[in-house]
């Protein structure tokens, strides 16, 4: 998938934002590499900048997920799991099998902005709506 494609999906992907709701999600597509040695998979590299109040929909990857967290404060939980609020510095981990119920900007004053990694299937699409 073109970087520029992915960027495509991420972004109709996100909550559809109104005069009333907070602005979606900001995801800016860095880096891919086809991994030679897991034939039919790649590493993705993406920066996210959540608005002040964003909120992301229930959705999974279905993919290896590593968040490294650079501004601001974010709230993350998986299915099953603890909701944990992540300050500069913090990880989080989702496995493929892993649904994303929550997914937010703890703060409704300043933006957030996190790096993930991805180890997923090549040309899947990097997130995929729970219904």
């Amino acid at each position: 998938m073109s970087m520029r494609a992915l960027a495509f999906v991420l972004l109709c992907s996100a909550v559809s934002a109104t005069a009333a709701e907070p602005d979606a999600a900001k995801v800016t597509p860095l880096f891919s590499k086809d991994l030679k040695e897991f034939p039919g998979r790649e590493g993705l590299m993406i920066t996210v900048v959540y608005p002040p109040g964003c909120v992301d929909p229930v959705h999974r990857h279905n993919a290896h997920a590593f968040l490294y967290v650079l501004e601001g404060s974010i709230v993350m939980q998986v299915k099953g799991g603890k909701e944990v609020t992540l300050k500069p510095g913090d990880t989080f981990y989702e496995g493929p099998d892993d649904v994303h119920t929550v997914g937010k900007n703890a703060s409704q004053t300043e933006p957030a902005k996190f790096v993930v990694f991805f180890v997923k299937n090549k040309d899947a699409p990097v997130l995929v709506p729970e219904k």
